[in-house]
């Protein structure tokens, strides 16, 4: 299994408008292109999970994510903020670079926390985040998840 296989480049937005938690999660969700109803439901399965405490892991990520039946797979996103948001991360610092993770309550493969796993690893190393800043394509994103292996 590699991260790359659960990006698509309909759902990476480098561009992100959103100046608040609650508005950049409602963005990120609509980067999965689902339906009205699904959108609100899923908003409303992440911020539920955000009151457990923030999805934000520090070095200026956050990897948003639930379990929810408005999925049949698991799905990912990925945002890009330039200006940064505060989303109550670990280190306090604000949020650049969001990593949406959803996947159906019962999922077969069980790649769930496996693939939650693996974008906090690839998140961590070293020269990631400096690379996300200078990404100009969905594409170069893409390539660099290729690149890592991971």
């Amino acid at each position: 299994m590699r991260l790359r296989e659960f990006f698509s480049e309909d759902a990476i937005k480098l561009e992100l408008e959103s100046t608040s938690k609650d508005a950049v999660l409602k963005e990120i969700v609509g980067l999965l292109r689902l339906d009205e109803k699904a959108e609100a439901m899923l908003f409303k399965m992440l911020k539920r999970r955000e009151t457990l405490g923030s999805t934000g892991i520090g070095q200026q990520i956050a990897i948003p994510h639930c379990r929810s039946l408005v999925v049949s797979r698991l799905r990912c996103a990925f945002g890009r903020s330039q200006k940064g948001i505060d989303f109550k991360a670990i280190d306090d610092k604000p949020v650049l670079y969001f990593f949406l993770i959803v996947a159906p309550p019962l999922e077969v493969s069980n790649q769930y926390l496996p693939v939650l796993g693996k974008i906090a690893q690839f998140a961590k190393e070293p020269d990631v985040t400096a690379r996300f800043a200078k990404l100009s394509t969905p594409a170069e994103f893409l390539q660099l998840l290729e690149e890592k292996n991971i």
